[in-house]
């Protein structure tokens, strides 16, 4: 029986949600991750370091017995953030982040920011503090397959010239044009890439009737779009790690007439990127991308403990709980070749 040990891994985006949700989603992260950045979009959203404190308290009461999980918090920017919130912020050992949302982007970003001059001052208590900005990188015009790149010359290249010392993560990276940009970048730039973008395109989407489950933002891309990703996934440069963007939402939520973006992939989430490096012959690059490069990019200390992947089949479940709901994993029903040990 193959095997594959790794130190074990963190992953740099993640949504919990909340409430009777956190039962679940704590215990699927915790079985594979030991750390975990923790997306503030809930409702109201997280914009303060008390808020952060509080929602953190909620998460360690669902983390189970004997696992060692840690939640690392990041606050919500608006158009009315305070700079003082921001030097206390950078001063929490449990928040890292601040994470911008431009208005209308995604799920729950009605209150994000609505134009980049208005935190203009943020921004630059953030540079000053060393702390993190995580971006989703996306316009809210344009054709939808278009404004990650259109992000990218509107917003993320302005941006990185006004404030060349920000520390900028732009998550969950969706195309060929992105992949290249943060490559050519500054040391300041790293992105994190889900194992939706390296596993699928939008013909699974979209081919053969609407697929809701495989409906995120940004949207699965084309296949020219998943090859650059890969690639930059299993280069073995520090500026790409991994960073799952596990969003779940009910099974209500994803198959109505307004379905909710977000895929559920926490529960096989490490497997899943095991099978994207093991087809591209590059299982030597998962332990960097999946354990080092996050945590070094973070300046925070690597982990030492380990995990190991055991090569054989499996079946991933076709739904599982979601709080008193359910929720539809990312390949339902779908044949892994690794699992967790």
């Amino acid at each position: 029986m193959n095997t594959l040990t790794l130190i074990r891994p963190d992953d740099w985006h993640l949504h919990l949600r909340d409430g009777d949700k956190l039962a679940c989603t704590v215990a699927d992260s915790a079985r594979q991750f030991q750390r975990a950045i923790i997306m503030p979009n809930l409702l109201p959203p997280i914009t303060t370091v008390a808020l952060a404190e509080a929602y953190r308290q909620r998460i360690i009461k669902h983390i189970p017995p004997g696992a060692k999980f840690e939640p690392l918090m990041t606050l919500y920017l608006t158009d009315n953030a305070d700079v003082k919130e921001i030097i206390s912020a950078a001063a929490h050992p449990s928040i890292q982040a601040v994470k911008l949302y431009p208005a209308g982007a995604t799920t729950h970003s009605e209150f994000g920011v609505t134009k980049l001059e208005n935190i203009y001052s943020v921004l630059s208590a953030m540079e000053e503090h060393q702390l993190p900005l995580l971006v989703h990188g996306e316009v809210t015009h344009g054709d939808i397959f278009d404004r990650e790149a259109i992000f990218l010359d509107e917003v993320l290249t302005p941006l990185m010239k006004r404030f060349p010392n920000l520390r900028i993560v732009l998550e969950h990276i969706s195309t060929k044009a992105a992949a290249d940009f943060v490559k050519d970048a500054s040391t300041y730039l790293a992105a994190t890439i889900t194992p939706h973008h390296l596993r699928y395109t939008r013909d699974q989407l979209l081919v053969g009737g609407l697929k809701p489950h495989y409906y995120c933002l940004p949207i699965l891309k084309c296949a020219a779009d998943r090859e650059a990703l890969i690639a930059a996934a299993t280069s073995g440069n520090p500026k790409y790690f991994l960073g799952t963007d596990s969003a779940p939402h009910s099974i209500a939520n994803k198959q109505s007439s307004c379905g909710c973006a977000g895929i559920y992939n926490s529960f096989a989430a490490l497997p899943l990127y095991a099978e994207v490096f093991a087809t591209a012959n590059a299982l030597d690059k998962l332990e960097g991308f999946s354990s080092f490069y996050g945590a070094d990019f973070y300046r925070l200390p690597r982990n030492t403990e380990t995990l190991t992947l055991i090569q054989e089949s499996w079946e991933i479940p076709e739904q599982l709980a979601f709080g008193h709901e359910q929720v539809i994993p990312l390949g339902a029903g779908e044949c892994l070749s690794w699992r967790l040990s």
